[in-house]
């Protein structure tokens, strides 16, 4: 990883074996009820081959500040080498949430992920499940 900024701050686990690396905002911003902002961190970041990232939301701003991420999760491919940029949306119905420098706002989690190829086939094997969506479970 690398800072794109003065003052931006790397990723950091709070605790050893964590999965999530936290996102600092390297930028002030401010979310009125119902809004949505994107977040610079400052930061650029090499994912490895047969790897991606995950942009997840921090539970404790959810829980105090009603704070999400509007593409939950963000997905960053091994390719891209620009600045990790946070979607927050404020789902408060009254309160401002404002972003200071320095501030956690999200979290990276580095993922193994499978480069399969798509094939087309006239049909698809039979499945328990079959092609119960939303709600097939009955639970």
């Amino acid at each position: 990883m690398t800072r794109l900024q003065d003052g931006a701050t790397l990723p950091t686990r709070a605790h050893p074996g964590d999965a999530g690396l936290d996102l600092y905002a390297c930028e002030a911003a401010h979310l009125g009820p119902g809004e949505r902002w994107s977040v610079g961190t400052g930061v650029a970041v090499e994912i490895p081959e047969g790897h991606a990232g995950l942009v997840l939301p921090r539970s404790g701003l959810a829980k105090r500040h009603g704070i999400a991420l509007v593409n939950s999760p963000g997905l960053i491919d091994a390719g891209y080498r620009g600045e990790l940029r946070v979607l927050l949306l404020n789902t408060d119905p009254a309160e401002i949430f404002r972003v200071e420098p320095g501030d956690r706002i999200a979290q990276l989690v580095i993922a193994p992920i499978a480069l399969a190829e798509p094939v087309e086939a006239e049909t698809l094997a039979e499945s328990v499940r079959g092609d119960g969506g939303f709600g097939s479970s009955g639970r």
